[in-house]
């Protein structure tokens, strides 16, 4: 890696490319965006080639550990945490095709809903709205929140037990 001639850099490239995307796209499951990491994780281990040091790691684990450093920095600036954790209700509305209906018995299942998830401290709304409607992991939800992962868990398995006991959601259908 001390090298910097051209030849070098397409070498450097052609070895990794494969893995740096493969591991991109496993974490950000978008093949454009995983081509964006690789492509930045790439340019960036080979600047700070000079940074290297054998004894802590192989040029392979080091490589994939900037991919996977610059994959998680993708998803945080990438991912908006929803400043109203009840916010998904707009977005989950019937669409205008439905018939008139469901529409209406909609819109009073989410007004239950927001209701019940109103009732829940900020804390545990968030970490449940994240989980359940936005699909975040607890992991992700502690990163985005700056908490421990057992923190995160505890919020969303407590606020799913508080929303499971309260009545104003036993007359919706499940």
């Amino acid at each position: 890696m001390a090298e910097r001639s051209d030849a070098a850099t397409v070498a450097f490239v052609r070895r990794y490319q494969r893995r740096v995307y493969g591991l991109a796209r496993v974490i950000v499951n978008d093949p454009g965006t995983a081509e964006e990491i690789a492509q930045e994780a790439l340019v960036k281990a080979w600047r700070h080639a000079s940074t290297f040091d054998s004894r802590r790691a192989t040029v392979e684990r080091w490589v994939l550990t900037i991919t996977r450093n610059v994959a998680i920095d993708t998803l945080r600036r990438r991912r908006a945490t929803p400043r109203d954790p009840t916010e998904f209700l707009d977005l989950a509305a019937a669409s205008s095709d439905t018939p008139f209906e469901e529409r209406v018995e909609h819109g009073d299942t989410r007004a239950t809903i927001q209701a019940a998830l109103l009732k829940l401290p900020e804390e545990q709304r968030r970490a449940v709205v994240l989980a359940t409607l936005h699909g975040r992991t607890a992991a992700e939800i502690a990163d985005v929140e700056g908490i421990p992962l057992g923190t995160s868990k505890t919020r969303i398995r407590n606020g799913l037990m508080k929303l499971r006991a309260d009545p104003l959601l036993e007359r919706i259908p499940r």
